[in-house]
């Protein structure tokens, strides 16, 4: 998996989110019977005032919130409850985007009593699931993506976080 990092945080650099995220997304990648070396995802790594502004532009939320991603394409299934069909390797290998913030990571890995790098983890696995056309606004869907999310995070020896 070739993860593209733009860091604006030097923070992320220390806490190791490089070797995390390429953990996560491998993880992620071989649970879903994907070959992680066909895929790209790029990473921005921020602070909250960075993100603040992203989630206001593509989601009207003038609030830092903990990671956000951007699909290079739509692959949510229609139907509630639906796996989201696999991309197919090829000519487009770009995954989509994600931006994941310090300090909202921070203050709830904190408050979780969790450490921080189970929670970026986590954080990594659910943004790259959405980029793979999973979602939590329908029930069944969030059933879906919760239970995927703890399936992944189990092989790599993390508790369950719901």
């Amino acid at each position: 998996m070739q993860i593209d990092i733009l860091y604006e945080d030097d923070r992320w650099e220390a806490a190791g989110l490089g070797p995390l995220a390429e953990r996560a997304a491998e993880a992620t990648l071989l649970h879903l019977g994907l070959a992680p070396d066909d895929w790209e995802v790029s990473l921005l790594a921020c602070d909250d005032a960075r993100i603040a502004v992203l989630n206001a532009d593509f989601r009207d939320k003038p609030t830092p919130t903990n990671v956000l991603s951007w699909p290079s394409e739509e692959r949510a299934p229609e139907d509630p409850g639906a796996v989201p069909e696999r991309p197919e390797p090829g000519l487009d290998p770009e995954l989509g985007d994600i931006a994941i913030a310090y300090d909202t990571c921070a203050r709830e890995a904190t408050a979780a009593g969790k450490p921080m790098a189970d929670h970026v983890t986590h954080l990594i696995v659910h943004a790259l699931l959405h980029l793979l056309g999973y979602d939590h606004v329908r029930d069944q869907d969030a059933t879906l993506m919760e239970a995927t999310e703890v399936a992944i995070l189990g092989k790599l020896g993390l508790p369950d976080p719901y």
